[in-house]
């Protein structure tokens, strides 16, 4: 007998169709004599729709207000799919995340503190299935706490670990992490296995299979962790401390695209001492991730420019803080553009050689692609550009750096 969580994404549970597709599955492992928890994920594009609702009604929302909205559409695919078990002859029931997770810190990004286990231990110890709904758990004043775009795999990760789970599989809408998204390279490979390293830095600037933050946790915590595909039996992808000995393996793992940017520049700024952090803190306490960050000085000026990027949908909320905070901070101008992209590379070999970070400038340059900033880590090298020129910069760079499949084997 194993501990299993299995969580399903939004397209795994799009539609009744699919979510008895899933209750097979889940059947399956439980007749196996498995304990198993389920996570899921509302139905795709309904957190999109639920978030434009909050948009309509008022665009700097309270954000207690927008978790208690968005946190439905989980509650409704995990009611949905207990019934649909039970209708197979499986015992299950559904839990909400109030009553599982702890979190804390800003609404609708907040982080998992603790997993009350007990309940869960009970249920799987009666033989019960748990249905939980993802993306969500209660603050410290008992209100609905939302934890992020794609926050249900850290909810499965979290709960994993919380009740000492054999391992955490994670499906979801392709069979494993490919070289890039194979919708914009067909030739892209899948990777039998993957470094938790290499996965942080994909999932952090944009790869869509995991979330950074359950990355980290399952790293941190020493879970096993699993990429399947939620349609096919298939083997998926190994998220690993340390590749197998004898793997081979291109220097780079993958090419990254993050759609989710836009840029923000301070003109006319002082050039001393305490301006980035003046400018920076009002975002941070407003809970603004900052990305990105050039800062140019001009010499015998006293002035400087501060370009960064922010998530697009928090782009009117950083504004408001900028613009509320002008005075301390102290700039002439502050011009926004939300039509970027940031595309990046990402592998081990990054930080043992120098020459991948020129290829990729240089491969760039050929097709007049303009580097707007460009930030690096040990095994990363991103680049914001232009949105319209995204989809080509992933194409060429995939290609440059080897990484297309050989006619006929991609997948």
């Amino acid at each position: 007998m194993a501990r299993i969580v299995m969580k399903f994404g939004g397209t795994s549970m799009a539609g009744i169709e699919r979510i008895l597709h899933v209750a097979a599955r889940v059947r399956r492992e439980a007749d196996a004599g498995n304990e198993v928890l389920v996570v899921v994920s509302a139905m795709a594009g309904e957190t999109d729709r639920l978030v434009q609702l909050c948009r309509e009604a008022a665009a700097l929302h309270d954000p207690r207000e927008y978790d208690v909205v968005v946190a439905s559409g989980e509650q409704v695919t995990a009611g949905l799919l207990a019934m649909t078990l039970q209708n197979l002859g499986v015992q299950a029931r559904s839990f909400m995340g109030w009553q599982l997770l702890q979190a804390s810190g800003t609404h609708g990004n907040a982080r998992v503190e603790a997993v009350e286990s007990r309940l869960l231990d009970e249920a799987l110890g009666s033989g019960t299935v748990a249905v939980i709904p993802g993306f969500q758990g209660v603050s410290p004043n008992g209100r609905i706490a939302t934890l992020g775009r794609g926050g249900s795999d850290t909810s499965a990760v979290a709960i994993a670990a919380g009740v000492r789970a054999d391992r955490c599989d994670i499906y979801t809408d392709v069979d494993g992490v490919y070289t890039t998204d194979p919708r914009v390279v067909p030739r892209a490979r899948k990777l039998e296995q993957v470094t938790f390293e290499e996965m942080l830095e994909l999932a952090g600037v944009g790869s869509k299979v995991l979330q950074v933050r359950s990355v980290g946790l399952a790293m941190r915590e020493g879970l096993p962790l699993r990429v399947l595909s939620a349609f096919e039996d298939k083997p998926g992808t190994e998220i690993v401390e340390r590749l197998d000995e004898g793997m081979e393996r291109n220097a780079i793992a993958g090419i990254a695209a993050d759609r989710n940017e836009a840029r923000v520049t301070l003109t006319g700024i002082a050039d001393r001492p305490g301006t980035v952090a003046a400018a920076i803190n009002p975002l941070a306490e407003a809970g603004i991730s900052v990305d990105m960050i050039v800062h140019a000085a001009t010499p015998n000026r006293g002035a400087s420019d501060l370009t960064f990027t922010v998530p697009r949908a928090s782009l009117a909320q950083a504004v408001a803080a900028l613009e509320n905070w002008r005075g301390d901070i102290g700039y002439d101008g502050l011009l926004t553009d939300d039509q970027v992209a940031k595309v990046s590379i990402v592998g081990v070999g990054i930080r043992s050689n120098p020459q991948l970070a020129a290829r990729m400038f240089d491969t760039l340059a050929e097709r007049r692609i303009n580097l707007q900033a460009v930030t690096a880590s040990e095994i990363k090298v991103s680049a914001l550009i232009a949105e319209d020129e995204l989809e080509l910069a992933v194409r060429v760079l995939h290609t440059a750096f080897g990484l297309d499949a050989p006619a006929g084997a991609a997948g």
